[in-house]
């Protein structure tokens, strides 16, 4: 099955100190942790100056493979897309 796009929701993420990668997911009461990192593609120069850069990251949780991006200029992170097919390997 294929990522699922969805409309953005905002979330707070927990990041490691030293590189930044993405170590938790939560929104409400939910949280995720985050058990690896399947792709970064840095699109800082993809968007114009007035949107500003983005960085996306595909993470692997136990309930799904998520798209999470950071907006650079606000300093805020989405859940972009889904698939509850791609779950890491217990």
């Amino acid at each position: 099955m294929a990522m699922i796009r969805v409309e953005p929701v905002k979330v707070q993420v927990r990041t490691n100190w030293f590189d930044g990668r993405p170590r938790e997911i939560s929104w409400g009461e939910h949280k995720l942790p985050v058990m690896g990192l399947a792709s970064v593609r840095d699109e800082s120069s993809a968007y114009p100056v007035v949107v500003g850069p983005r960085t996306v990251f595909e993470v692997d949780t136990p309930l799904a493979r998520v798209t999470l991006s950071f907006r650079h200029r606000t300093r805020r992170w989405t859940i972009e897309g889904l698939d509850e097919e791609r779950r890491t390997a217990a």
